[in-house]
């Protein structure tokens, strides 16, 4: 994990994400801690990771969310060589009904 963002302020926000129990409750915490914008940032990537995960091409990727193919890269290189968190995310999610 990246040592620079460790400290306790962050295990705090980190702690209090644990804390939420429900898709509500994270829309809810979510909503008051990050602006419309972050959010919207998010789930762009978000989206582009699981259709880099599921194997689709830049074009068909930036064409369906509006990636710039810069966010693309990015977002590739973070699947590629970042510290598993999409995978785990994606192996948890498709375990679940």
């Amino acid at each position: 994990m990246n040592d620079k963002l460790h400290n306790p302020d962050m295990d705090m926000l980190m702690q209090a994400i644990c804390t939420l129990g429900t898709k509500e409750e994270c829309y809810r915490f979510f909503e008051d801690i990050c602006t419309i914008n972050e959010l919207q940032s998010f789930s762009q990537r978000f989206q582009v990771a699981k259709m880099l995960w599921e194997h689709k091409v830049y074009t068909e990727i930036s064409k369906e969310t509006g990636a710039s193919t810069a966010t693309i890269s990015r977002v590739k290189r973070t699947l590629d060589y970042g510290e598993n968190g999409y995978k785990l995310v994606f192996e948890r999610m498709n375990e679940k009904p």
